[in-house]
């Protein structure tokens, strides 16, 4: 009896391991029919047991597509049947997507984000004027709250100024402005999941506390 046990290590290889061993058998026992009449049938019989496997994807578009496509990947692609969508060539299975090209950016200033060079060139690019000047500082503010993410430490506006200056080639240049830029303190305040701030939401469950405490019942 001994002799009779089977390990995995000398068992053949699962293509698809989600299925099971008992999946692999079917499929090997469809392919071993004579008769293309009698795959037809073990190939249906095997996708509806691989339907109930996975009833989560039921409502996936495609679904039986998919069974099939799995069924002929599970044969090594070396069953002939009768398939409602077609056999899948192994080419196209197998053929690997082409790599994508990831914008290669190496700004001088990675704390501020790629994005911050697309806004100034798009707030260089617009005509003078009230807005332009809003969107300017607003650019200015928004390179404050990354530099203090990147360094908590306070930064002064004529360093924010000087960046701003240089990432625009010269053609923003803020520092003979009176107009200050936001305060730390204020672009770094955390809001709770309610939109209050970090320090009103503490004050308010503090003044409950203490109505609590004033309120409770002396024995």
């Amino acid at each position: 009896m001994i002799d009779d046990l089977e390990y995995n290590t000398e068992r053949e290889h699962l293509i698809i391991p989600e299925y099971g061993r008992h999946m692999q058998k079917m499929i090997n026992y469809a392919k071993s029919r004579e008769t293309k009449e009698e795959r037809n049938k073990v190939a249906k019989s095997i996708i509806a047991v691989m339907g109930n496997i996975q009833p989560h994807l039921r409502d996936v578009p495609d679904f039986q597509h998919k069974l099939w496509d799995q069924l002929f990947i599970m044969a090594d692609f070396e069953i002939d049947v009768d398939a409602p969508f077609g056999q899948p060539s192994k080419e196209e299975i197998q053929a690997r997507p082409e790599p994508l090209k990831y914008p290669q950016n190496h700004p001088k200033y990675r704390f501020y984000g790629n994005n911050i060079k697309t806004m100034i060139d798009v707030a260089v690019s617009w005509d003078e004027g009230e807005l332009k000047e809003a969107l300017i500082f607003t650019i200015a503010n928004h390179m404050k709250k990354c530099f203090l993410n990147w360094n908590k430490d306070t930064v002064e506006d004529d360093v924010i100024f000087d960046h701003l200056y240089e990432l625009s080639g010269g053609k923003i240049n803020l520092k003979n402005k009176d107009e200050d830029l936001s305060d730390a303190s204020s672009l770094m305040r955390t809001k709770s999941k309610y939109g209050n701030s970090k320090s009103s939401s503490s004050k308010k469950n503090n003044s409950n506390k203490k109505k609590y405490s004033n309120n409770r019942k002396r024995y």
